[in-house]
């Protein structure tokens, strides 16, 4: 599929000059600095070496006073308190680490996720008659909430106090909780708005022990809040990237018990970081939730001896082999159906339905479809005598729009610009796929039916040494808004031990025109230029630099993201 190449803007000479002498930087690091915002030998400090100094106050949070007060109170009367979660990876890993940090102390607190099958997303009414059933007084509602007015007013009415950390965007009222944690309120002055929701359990714990207990205490739970910076796509940036920095930290050399164990059934060797963590441990969280009940999820993550945690995530591991068995089994029928359709091949969306796929992968499988035919896609099964489905999009278009002009055939949806739920009857699905495709038809432009490889700089094979790439290292954890530096260089050709795997891949020695630097570089579903590759044709390369490590050794080898013949 062809590509389109974005430069990023390129700083001037002068500022790049500058920023490079005060640091002692090569002009290519200063440049992809500059980039990032950072501008002087303060910002680059603060940077390249983050500390547990630079997490903000959490009572700039509004109602965090409020919140805290109200728990102390809780605790000091013994009352109940239930940590009430979502069901993915960031909602597991939020109950699970507010959970283990009171239960550390105060013994009188549990822990619920809804089913997703029975209950849905969001707080729901089983929810709350099991805490009243059960004598809960507090509930502690983690990512979720901020639009749950029905049911903590219901809450109230049974004598069910609600605090609500969410870091979703409000609708136009606020539930009458006890307090709402959430940045992206209008009326809250924090200055970071991309927590996760995680990581605004953290910020609750962080609060009520550095009001009531040590402030120690909590960072050892920072592994689950950056598992939970990296699976759920939030900004690595500001707060999240010193929090992600130091968990990423501990998930490599302390783990808690239940991630120790997930790595080990997992046969991680290596040093785990964003990428990784997003391609090994999150799916299998992610998958207790999705074929069975994500309650088993948070007994692996609050495992507290190596014993039980490695029992739980055997358990774990093999909720994700089903998940990944009916992934790519829905993935195949999508992908034939396609196929074996001329008029879904010419459409500008992608709209499937079939009742009998399984429920909990389908978002999977739209991301795929996604990725192989890069246009906006809804899939569709059948659910308590419902449609339901999961929506992906393409970088730039809107899909909460798109679905939003076609509410009036939809039960509920919601979601963002990139990933969307939604509900119809069934009677309404031949009228959603045709004004979905009008929708999409109007309103998509030729450039976002087209993939990006966003490039940051031109450089030369010679400049990339390794005390190059031990600096570069040090710009992350990388992510979204603070990615991989990703560069472009001309006239290349493969000069040598060219070779294709898996009838897919390529590798090859690359090499550079008056230049003598030559790396390993290897590209991933690239077969298709393996001729030309043959034929010693040049070609301009987008790539990452990255380190690989075969038998022991470790070089460095370049990560093809495009390349296009001169």
């Amino acid at each position: 599929m062809r590509k389109r190449w974005i430069y990023k803007p390129l700083p001037s000479f002068a500022q790049v000059d500058e920023l490079s002498k005060s640091i002692n930087v090569t002009s290519h690091i200063a440049t992809i600095l500059l980039q990032r915002g950072v501008d002087s030998f303060e910002s680059a400090k603060r940077f390249f070496r983050p500390s547990l100094e630079h997490l903000h106050d959490p009572f700039a949070l509004k109602d965090m006073a409020s919140a805290v007060d109200r728990l102390k109170r809780a605790i000091n009367a013994n009352e109940k308190i239930l940590i009430y979660g979502d069901y993915d990876v960031d909602g597991t890993t939020a109950v699970a680490l507010v959970y283990s940090y009171l239960k550390s102390f105060y013994p009188h607190c549990d822990f619920y996720i809804p089913d997703r099958y029975a209950e849905g997303y969001g707080v729901s009414e089983v929810g709350i008659k099991w805490a009243e059933e059960n004598g809960f007084s507090l509930i502690i509602a983690l990512d979720l909430g901020v639009k749950a007015i029905d049911a903590v007013t219901l809450a109230t009415s049974k004598n069910i106090d609600f605090i609500i950390c969410d870091h979703h965007l409000p609708g136009a009222s606020i539930p009458h909780a006890v307090a709402v944690l959430d940045p992206k309120r209008s009326d809250c002055s924090y200055p970071f708005k991309e927590l996760s929701g995680c990581g605004l359990g953290f910020k609750l714990i962080q609060a009520y022990a550095q009001k009531f207990g040590n402030k120690e205490d909590i960072y050892q739970y920072l592994d689950l809040v950056a598992v939970s910076i990296a699976s759920d796509i939030v900004p690595v940036t500001d707060e999240n990237r010193v929090l992600a920095h130091f968990g990423i930290k501990k998930l490599n050399q302390n783990p808690l018990p239940g991630l120790k164990a997930l790595k080990e059934i997992a046969a991680i060797k290596t040093d785990l970081d964003i990428s990784a963590i997003v391609f090994t441990l999150g799916p299998r969280i992610n998958a207790a939730g999705r074929v069975a009940h994500a309650r088993a999820a948070v007994e692996l993550l609050i495992a507290k001896s190596e014993a039980e945690a490695f029992a739980c995530a055997e358990k774990v591991n093999l909720k994700n082999d089903l998940r990944r068995e009916f992934d790519l089994s829905i993935t195949e029928e999508a992908i034939a159906m396609i196929e074996g359709d001329a008029s879904l091949q010419k459409r500008k969306s992608t709209v499937l339905f079939k009742n009998t796929w399984h429920k909990g992968v389908i978002g999977i499988v739209a991301a795929r479809c996604v990725e192989k035919y890069y246009r906006p896609t809804v899939i569709l099964t059948e659910s308590n005598d419902k449609i339901t489905g999961s929506a992906r999009s393409v970088k730039d278009f809107d899909l909460y729009e798109a679905l939003n002009s076609c509410s009036d055939l939809l039960e509920k949806f919601g979601g963002h610009k990139y990933a969307a739920g939604l509900t119809l009857e069934k009677n309404n699905l031949p009228a959603f796929e045709q004004r979905f495709e009008e929708v999409v038809a109007r309103t998509i432009t030729e450039d976002m039916q087209t993939p990006v490889v966003e490039i940051d700089t031109p450089i030369n094979f010679d400049s990339m040494t390794g005390k190059f790439n031990t600096v570069l290292k040090q710009l992350g954890p990388f992510g979204p808004e603070n990615q991989r530096p990703v560069f472009e260089s001309s006239n290349v050709t493969a000069v040598n031990s060219l070779s294709s795997f898996k009838d897919r891949h390529l590798r090859f020695v690359a090499g550079q025109a008056e230049n003598e630097t030559t790396f390993y570089a290897v590209g991933f579903d690239m077969i298709e230029h393996y001729n030309r590759l043959a034929n010693g044709d040049s070609f301009k390369m987008a790539y990452t630099l990255e380190e690989n490590t075969y038998n022991g050794n470790t070089s460095l080898q370049l990560r093809i993201k495009d390349l296009t013949f001169d």
